[in-house]
């Protein structure tokens, strides 16, 4: 089978993106040609198509300016993704089409050409960003959802983008005029949503029930726990940012000064809490930064156990279950697709407040037979997650779209 995956990174951005390369690397171990279409930039690994991809974007910084007008035409429908799809379409026939994050730097103008060719769509649903214009259903400090029922003129009013009125009234725009036209309700085959959370959500806001298909992430590499002695440390790693909650983290920390807490990841966070820890004297905490796998599974390896302390309705926690992996127990918060991988007191636990939290920190910090008791079952609980059982039931998801052309 050919299949067409579309994103918008070709390198290792975020969750979506190395989703997206660990399935193209699936689907070709399964004997399937994958084709990649995506934007082009310096970060992306090598790819025979690259000269199909969109030019390159970079909508970090919001300004005002001529060039910026035509990045924001390009947000809202991109001619040049359309014609580049349709040249890719041409040379390669392709079986099926799975999207993933397209929004901004690719747009929906490459839904209808896929259904004019006759070329199935699926599409992986890796945040909220098809009922909420900034992606996250967060706001400030909390979950946010004043946007329902369309009313994304709250995007605007409360800044929800980059705390810009100007990117914020973009991403409101944007959001009305894919929803007038209905481009992803009307051209997406099936929705796959890695939670049943998702599911209930998109639901709940809107998207059409029948199009919607839970299966959850699948873990890439059978890594084994390292023989590695364990360490006085608890670990939070991931991406560094106000959604984690890692400021609430760090302010229960402050009154566990004998248990040391390592944050490994980067962010737009890092930096301030970083200030915060060293103003307070927290000497128990330490930024690791960014780290490769192989040095990060060391590092999972020889703590305590790892909090996942999210302000956020994640979407689904593949560190919970890389944590599990190396036979980690977790100490989360109950958000979002979090409650359906924790089984409270087998795999792990939850945590109400910030005053649950230390409870629960120092309880599991003192009682090391629970860690790793907990950690041999979480290590179990990952074996549902196999690569060969996703596969098996994307390739279901694939035959259904297939047949509603």
């Amino acid at each position: 089978m050919k299949i067409l995956q579309i994103n918008k990174f070709h390198f290792v951005q975020g969750g979506a993106d190395r989703h997206y390369l660990d399935l193209g690397k699936l689907l070709e171990e399964r004997g399937h040609t994958v084709i990649p279409f995506s934007m082009r930039s310096e970060k992306n690994l090598p790819s025979s198509y690259s000269k199909y991809f969109v030019s390159g974007v970079d909508l970090r910084k919001p300004r005002f300016s001529f060039s910026a007008l035509k990045i924001i035409g390009r947000i809202f429908y991109s001619l040049e993704a359309r014609k580049k799809i349709k040249a890719l379409i041409k040379k390669e026939r392709p079986d099926i089409s799975h999207l993933h994050n397209i929004y901004h730097q690719i747009s929906p103008s490459i839904l209808s050409v896929l259904k004019k060719n006759k070329i199935p769509i699926v599409m992986t649903v890796h945040d909220y960003k098809l009922i909420c214009p900034n992606y996250q259903l967060f706001q400030g400090s909390k979950i946010c959802e004043k946007c329902k029922k369309r009313k994304y003129y709250q995007c605007f009013l409360n800044k929800c983008v980059k705390n810009s009125y100007l990117a914020s009234s973009v991403s409101m725009f944007e959001m009305y005029f894919h929803k007038l036209f209905k481009f992803y309700e009307q051209y997406v085959d099936v929705f796959i949503c890695p939670s049943e959370f998702m599911r209930k959500k998109l639901e709940e806001w809107g998207m059409p029930e029948p199009k919607l298909a839970v299966l959850p992430h699948f873990l890439a590499k059978k890594t084994q726990a390292l023989q590695i002695p364990l360490e006085d440390y608890i670990l939070f790693f991931g991406r560094i940012s106000p959604e984690k909650g890692l400021k609430q983290l760090i302010k229960v920390m402050a009154d566990l000064p004998d248990i040391k807490l390592k944050i490994a990841g980067d962010g737009p966070e890092k930096k301030a809490l970083e200030t915060y820890a060293l103003k307070n004297n927290l000497s128990n905490i330490q930024f690791l930064g960014y780290k490769n796998s192989e040095k990060l599974q060391k590092i999972i390896s020889a703590c305590r156990f790892v909090v996942i302390p999210s302000l956020w309705q994640e979407v689904f926690g593949l560190v919970i279950l890389e944590a599990f992996r190396l036979g980690k127990t977790v100490i989360a918060a109950d958000k979002g697709g979090i409650a359906e991988i924790i089984q409270e007191g087998n795999t792990g636990f939850f945590f109400r407040d910030q005053k649950d939290l230390k409870q629960k920190i120092q309880s599991l910090y003192n009682n090391p037979s629970l860690c790793e008791k907990l950690g041999q079952r979480a290590k179990m609980t990952v074996l549902k997650y196999d690569p060969e059982i996703f596969y098996q039931k994307l390739l279901r998801i694939y035959r259904f779209a297939q047949n509603k052309k």
